[in-house]
């Protein structure tokens, strides 16, 4: 066999080994939820004895998913297009306008980004909860509106746009924003698509903000909602992983619509200055 293709032979097992790290966890998940919740404490193989598919039905009907999913989802909703819109013009300025203190603030934006969530966190909520704004979809969308990430993700795409064909608009009479709407953004759907997908799982799997910012069960979000199977006396194990099997199906068809659109993205984000 020729070096190369052993070479092939060696990183396409590596691939496949990889994808199996991948998957396995997914199966174990898979297959705890079919199990009644005496056997995920006693059954040690990975195959249930019995196929309990009941337990997504009674999982559902455990605690309000559909109002959890509703609330994630209009959650969701809210900051994509939030960070869509306001990423994207803060990412336009940095990258073509020209203003006072344009690098400094720039180097300001890549040096919050060393900055842990957890510390701006209690700001964050007194000023949520000094506006009013506890259990409601404001406190959800609008403190995270913006994105940091976003911002340079997007900037650092723009940059690599020829000036030319913007200067080109410019000339047919075509206004800044006009040049930016017209111009910009449809020549950025790979980055714009690249950022919608971190942006939805960020917003659909986060955790710690909804928990802070609701106290109405009416208001929680559907990762907030799988605790209802953790008991002070033990946790249900089969309805957990049911539920949550369920509530990665979303995050998994955005991936799956938006993956050549990623992979565009993530592959042509230069980093011109």
């Amino acid at each position: 066999m020729k070096p190369r293709q052993l070479g092939v032979l060696a990183r396409h097992a590596v691939l496949i080994a990889g994808s199996v790290l991948v998957v396995v966890p997914f199966l174990w998940m898979f297959t705890t939820s079919l199990q009644t919740r005496a056997e995920t404490y006693t059954n040690t193989s990975i195959l249930p004895t019995s196929w309990h598919w009941e337990n997504y039905a009674r999982a559902w009907q455990s605690a309000p998913f559909a109002q959890y999913y509703a609330n994630s989802l209009i959650m969701a909703a809210g900051i994509v297009a939030g960070h869509l819109v306001f990423d994207s013009l803060a990412a336009y300025a940095f990258a073509r306008l020209e203003f006072p203190f344009k690098r400094a603030l720039f180097t300001v934006l890549l040096a919050g980004l060393m900055v842990p969530t957890f510390v701006t966190v209690i700001p964050a909520y007194a000023i949520v909860a000094q506006l009013g704004w506890i259990d409601s979809y404001t406190a959800l969308i609008v403190p995270r509106l913006a994105d940091v990430f976003g911002i340079i993700l997007l900037r650092q795409y723009f940059a690599t746009i020829p000036l030319e064909l913007e200067e080109a608009a410019r000339i047919d009479g075509c206004s800044r924003s006009g040049t930016f709407f017209r111009v910009v953004v449809p020549l950025s759907t790979p980055a714009l698509a690249t950022l919608a997908i971190f942006s939805f799982l960020f917003a659909w799997n986060d955790f710690l903000w909804p928990l802070l910012v609701t106290n109405n069960d009416d208001m929680r979000t559907i990762q907030l909602g799988l605790t209802s199977f953790v008991g002070r006396y033990g946790t249900s194990w089969n309805y957990l992983m049911a539920g949550t099997l369920t509530a990665t199906v979303p995050s998994i068809v955005v991936f799956l619509f938006f993956q050549r659109a990623l992979v565009r993205g993530i592959a042509t984000t230069g980093l011109k200055d």
